[in-house]
């Protein structure tokens, strides 16, 4: 059965910013990373699961609901080390790091920056548009998407578009509200601050030589053919580990957590095979 009867949460001042975060459970630790919209709740299920074996931490990413966002506008590097604080923390010294979609590229630059607080490395369908031998074509295509949106009806219903397009509408419709508002509340953040982040980073082939942990690359079965899981594809051979493939598609967190959880769980553990 779940362990979520010691779930505690709080608030750390973390150099003058205030992260929120939840921890789960008792073993090994495992911070959880969420993409856009980068709110604790996207893990909620999947990390009352997790929690019979792991002590799992969850947070909402500086600048989205209930952490601050600084005075400055975000980086990749800024968010990493944010992740880095949390496990120095709650973990002592290291934990099993996952993170999806936007979440997954701020592991990785966790990885390369803080190699230290990463036991593991944990990445499920990195947006690594740039990457791809379309990347232009794709990202005219993301930018028109993103401007029609905005200009139809701002960044909370572009948002909303956004969730539906990649996570299902059935799924936003079952949304807990209270994390369903926090989620589109977040929109004008992501906008202004985290999409260009997340699209413009292409890791060089010396950062990828450079992690030194190990690093296992989700992709879902229902998303092959998307640029998601074309750069998963691509990351796995870049850093010579094979792709895992698991089920569902770019949020199984959110529309299947029990399946998603039966997949993660066993890799938490499991040792890293390098091709």
């Amino acid at each position: 059965m779940p362990n979520t009867a010691n779930k505690r949460t709080s608030v750390e001042l973390l150099e003058g910013v205030n992260l929120y975060y939840e921890v789960r459970g008792t073993g090994p630790a495992v911070l959880m990373i969420a993409g856009a919209t980068g709110d604790a709740g996207h893990f909620s299920s999947v990390a009352d699961m997790l929690s019979s074996d792991y002590t799992v931490i969850t947070y909402d990413r500086r600048g989205n609901s209930r952490s601050a966002a600084g005075q400055t506008a975000t980086t990749l590097e800024q968010q990493a080390d944010d992740a880095a604080r949390l496990i120095r923390h709650l973990a002592s010294k290291r934990a099993t790091v996952f993170g999806t979609s936007g979440g997954a590229i701020i592991a990785l630059k966790l990885a390369m920056r803080h190699p230290q607080a990463v036991g593991q490395l944990i990445v499920h369908e990195p947006p690594l548009v740039g990457v791809l031998p379309d990347a232009e074509q794709l990202g005219r295509q993301l930018l028109t998407e993103v401007e029609k949106a905005l200009a139809a009806g701002g960044p909370d219903s572009a948002i909303e578009r956004f969730i539906r397009d990649n996570a299902g509408s059935d799924v936003f419709e079952r949304l807990d509200q209270a994390l369903r508002t926090r989620m589109v509340t977040n929109g004008r953040w992501f906008f202004s601050n985290e999409l260009a982040m997340f699209a413009s980073w292409v890791p060089t082939p010396a950062e990828l030589r450079g992690l030194h942990v190990p690093v296992r690359v989700l992709a879902g079965r229902d998303s092959r053919g998307t640029y998601y899981h074309r750069a998963a594809e691509w990351l796995a051979k870049a850093v010579s580990t094979e792709l895992v493939e698991v089920s569902g598609s770019h949020a199984p967190y959110l529309a299947i957590p029990d399946q998603f959880a039966a997949s993660l769980a066993p890799l938490l553990g499991m040792p890293v095979a390098r091709s």
